[in-house]
């Protein structure tokens, strides 16, 4: 599976163009990571192994820490036939304020899973502080009996801190393909005063939103049990189209929104990839 994908630059007279490509592969029983190629502040550590080499944990770190305008961050990965890796991020990532010309803040994630493998992309949350203009675009390209587990928690503002989003722009793009035809594809515009961030038939004045998506299916008593399971969280709902199972979140503060999803993970990863819970270890520091 081939992942070939253009990102605009951006002019800009101080900015950050940062990329990172990771290839893994198995081989001999272990997944190996085959391929890093970076540029700019966009790396990984050493590959961890808390469940043993043939599911490394790779941290992707940016040490600016957050986003101005002009900023981009590529992330490319691709899990070979057979192999298994888990991504993950130390802290939350930022979308400060734009400069007065709008210039754009863009991140953007493409990962490709190949036949019988198995990639999770578990980052902490996203904020966007009042009067960024940032766009989030992720694609998911899979192989017909590949397995994937992702989420994308997005903060408009920062909520639990009383800090709103009046001005600003985040548009979200999420795409997941299987064998070259689209399994989920969604769009979001979230602009400052808007009335999509207030009403009912919105947001509802939840500064947390997110996504969490899953390649399984659960038959009618599986999901009444997990909707049971997690009738704590009313925050979340479920559904399911297309051999995907979708969480989605609502609500006013991050960790919460981030337990919810961790909790979910830690439930039915073993009906994903059957392999048990193993928390990063970066989470519990």
């Amino acid at each position: 599976m081939t992942a070939a994908w253009h990102l605009e630059q951006h002019d800009s007279a101080i900015n950050w163009q940062a990329g990172l490509n990771l290839g893994v592969v198995r081989q001999g029983g272990r997944s190996v990571l085959e391929h890093v190629s970076h540029r700019g502040p966009l790396r990984i550590q050493r590959p961890l192994l808390p469940e043993g080499a043939d599911c490394p944990h790779l941290y992707i770190l940016h040490p600016p820490g957050g986003m101005v305008s002009g900023d981009s961050l590529r992330l490319q990965v691709s899990a070979g036939e057979g192999s298994c890796v888990l991504l993950t991020t130390p802290s939350s990532g930022k979308f400060y304020r734009a400069r007065d010309n709008g210039t754009l803040q863009v991140q953007h994630n493409r990962f490709s899973v190949s036949s019988g493998a198995s990639l999770e992309y578990l980052p902490q949350d996203t904020i966007a502080f009042e009067g960024c203009n940032a766009r989030m675009i992720t694609r998911i390209d899979m192989a017909k009996d590949a397995r994937f587990c992702a989420w994308d928690l997005l903060c408009l503002g920062r909520p639990a801190s009383g800090e709103g989003f009046q001005r600003g722009r985040v548009d979200q793009h999420l795409d997941v393909w299987r064998d070259g035809r689209p399994l989920y594809i969604e769009r979001n515009r979230f602009e400052g005063g808007d009335e999509l961030l207030s009403a009912r038939w919105g947001l509802g004045n939840a500064g947390v939103s997110g996504t969490w998506l899953a390649t399984l299916t659960l038959d009618r008593d599986q999901l009444d049990r997990l909707r049971e399971d997690f009738a704590d969280y009313p925050q979340l709902a479920f559904t399911q189209r297309h051999g995907l199972l979708i969480a989605r979140y609502l609500g006013q503060h991050a960790e919460h929104a981030r337990n919810s999803f961790i909790r979910l993970w830690q439930q039915l990863r073993p009906l994903i990839n059957g392999r048990e819970t193993c928390l990063p270890r970066i989470w519990t520091t």
